[in-house]
Parts: structure tokens; sequence; C-alpha cells
């Protein structure tokens, strides 16, 4: 038996609340045709914050941490532009993540498979998607990860 997206979000535990208003001039959302882009998301929202660098403030696992909590708000700033209906995306198209790392920190892909991984339990294969990981010297806020996306919608 398929489940739904609420099924599965609630199977990985996942709440999606309203998303963060953007804190620059830019836009949180943008939709081009069959394409939605959602401008990058750190890990922090109104109530938790995963600050820090990888490999210094964090271990590995903090780090996945803080990039599912990226995905977690992908997925919020999605649902608001799909009033709610998460059931629209035909597929992850791709991810871009930024890690804020020390030098030697050489796990970065792994780190982002904390924000992969969630997009693959939420939407099954049709979150399966291309991907870029890069660690940076700083990110805004000290958060210790950013991730970008580009979803493809049906209709």
């Amino acid at each position: 038996m398929t489940r739904t997206i609420a099924e599965r979000l609630a199977a990985a535990g996942v709440t999606l609340g309203g998303p963060s208003a953007p804190t620059a001039n830019y836009v949180p959302w943008l939709r081009s045709g069959a394409h939605l882009y959602i401008s990058g998301q750190v890990s922090k929202t109104h109530e938790e914050g995963i600050m820090g660098r990888v490999g210094a403030d964090l271990d590995l696992e903090g780090g996945q941490a803080a990039a599912r909590l990226c995905g977690i708000n992908l997925l919020r700033q999605v649902s608001a532009a799909l009033d709610g209906d998460l059931d629209r995306v035909r597929r992850v198209v791709r991810l871009t993540g930024f890690v804020q790392t020390v030098a030697e920190f050489a796990a970065i892909p792994q780190v982002m498979n904390g924000c992969s991984d969630l997009m693959v339990d939420i939407f099954g294969d049709a979150g399966r998607h291309t991907r870029s990981s890069v660690g940076v010297y700083a990110l805004p806020r000290n958060c210790a990860v950013e991730v970008d996306a580009i979803f493809e919608l049906i209709d």
C-alpha cells in the first residue's frame, strides 16, 4: 500500500508549521513554469537552531541533523507555495547544500545526506535528485548548513 505524503511526514516525525520569512531582499520561493525554486533554507527555525562549524562545534551526526532541519524548512516553503498540497510535487530535481565547516572536515556529502535522505523518505523515488555539496567558511547567522532546492510540479 502506498503511503500519502502526510503519512510519510508523520512517519518521519516531521510537523510542518509556517515557514520563516526572508531576512533580506529576496522571495522565499518562486514558481516558473513547472518548476518551484526554493531560496536557501538554513538550519534554524523559530524554535530551534543548529549553529557552528561541522568538524569543530558539531560532529558528522550534528551536521546531518542540521541538513535535515534545512530539508524540513524547504518542505515548509514548498507547502506554503502550494497551499499545503505537497502531493503536487512531481519530483525533487536538485539540492545545493552549503556546509559551514573547518578546513580539515571532508565528509561534506555525508552531511548533506541528512537533507537528501529526508527527501527520499517523504517523496520516495521522486525524492531522488541531483545535488551539489560545498564546504564554506561562513553562513548567515552562524548556521551550520544552508540548502536551496528545485522541485518539479504536477499541473
